[in-house]
């Protein structure tokens, strides 16, 4: 009993660590090309999106397939989400060779992009 305090403290100081309050990054940064430049350049920076589902991908077609008809729901729905955050990725563009790579940054539960930058000691209101 008396060991499990403090492997408890270290996991609540972990997750406090990881979920951040609120991120704020700039619209633009300089950062290195993998595409044709091969050197630091200026990237616009954009939040990814999920694209629009396609209705003919080959496991869509199956599941419309499968639903048609009598007999009610054929495949399970699932309902036991655990996060309530997802990971924030940043799609970058390179300004000169439009390339465009895709980095990953940790959770947060608010994400701003291009925000008004925050002077020291002061609070920023959303």
């Amino acid at each position: 009993m008396a060991c499990r305090a403090p492997l408890q403290a270290f996991f609540t100081d972990t997750v406090n660590h990881f979920v951040g309050n609120m991120v704020n990054v700039p619209k633009a940064r300089r950062t290195f090309c993998d595409g044709k430049c091969r050197k630091h350049t200026n990237h616009k920076v954009t939040q990814y999106k999920k694209g629009k589902e396609s209705k003919f991908a080959q496991g869509r077609r199956r599941y419309d397939r499968k639903q048609a008809g009598f007999g009610g729901q054929t495949k399970p729905i699932f309902r036991k989400k655990a996060k309530t955050t997802k990971k924030i990725v940043l799609r970058m563009e390179c300004t000169e060779c439009k390339h465009k790579k895709q980095l990953p940054i940790k959770r947060c539960k608010h994400f701003e992009l291009g925000g008004q930058k925050k002077a020291r000691g002061q609070v920023i209101q959303f």
